[in-house]
């Protein structure tokens, strides 16, 4: 029992200093939006440089949907509908669920490395003594390249994936190409895209706040920082998955 309860309270606490970063960090968002030079290069460092990664699993993972959903729909006499399956599965779910796993294994260790390196050799330190605030001009350009970079490679992801079918559907499977098209444009409504593009922001604020309080907050050590950045993945893997449970169910 005092193990259960050592290890809520544990769980309590680390919920609280980051629910209190999270109000310090967006206080300094502001004031970051007026150096938007840091902000374009974090896009850049959170983004662009996780676009192949991106690309070729939204490639695949649309391939293999569409190798999955001729199998079962054929079972049903409703192959001609694989657009339409190819495209909500990618935009509801799919596609911003896989790019924010995607984005917290390779982005979000990336933030928290950097930062914690910055902690660990007291670079974070001589800013404060120098009376510059670290969350300002470090933690909260990073915090929003990595929300601003996310609904971008949703949308990405969403598209090569879509590719990706339709490869499978038309140029292997021997569907007709303006049936495929013509059933995805039918299906998809306005309130689709904005499920995708609602989950992708919500995940793109959870993966950068988890990688910038644990990088922010790491141990001053070697060990401090792999460790830190051990946890952003494990906890914004379960973050990712817990929100997108409950974002599911106020949509539907």
């Amino acid at each position: 029992m005092a193990v259960r309860e050592r290890f809520l309270v544990d769980g309590m606490r680390r919920l609280g200093a980051t629910t209190l970063f999270l109000g310090r960090l967006l206080v300094q968002c502001l004031p970051a939006l007026a150096r938007p030079r840091l902000i374009i290069a974090q896009v850049y460092n959170t983004g662009a440089r996780s676009l192949i990664i991106i690309m070729l699993s939204g490639l695949f993972v649309g391939m293999v949907l569409g190798l999955q959903g001729y199998d079962l729909l054929q079972r049903f006499g409703s192959a001609d509908v694989l657009g339409s399956a190819a495209a909500l599965g990618l935009l509801r779910e799919l596609g911003p669920v896989i790019t924010a796993l995607l984005f917290a294994g390779r982005a979000g260790t990336s933030l928290t490395s950097e930062i914690g390196l910055m902690r660990a050799t007291d670079q974070l330190t001589a800013m404060e003594i120098m009376a510059v605030d670290p969350l300002r001009y470090v933690a909260a350009p990073r915090f929003l390249g990595g929300v601003l970079a996310m609904p971008l490679l949703t949308a990405i992801f969403g598209v090569i994936g879509l590719f990706g079918a339709q490869l499978i559907g038309v140029q292997m499977m021997g569907i007709d190409a303006g049936v495929f098209w013509s059933q995805t444009q039918d299906s998809v409504r306005l309130h689709d895209v904005s499920e995708g593009l609602v989950k992708s922001l919500v995940f793109g604020t959870a993966c950068s706040l988890v990688a910038v309080y644990e990088g922010y907050n790491a141990e001053p050590t070697a060990a401090g920082v792999g460790l830190a950045t051990t946890r952003t993945v494990v906890a914004s893997s379960v973050l990712i998955l817990l929100l997108d449970y409950v974002l599911t169910a106020i949509f539907l």
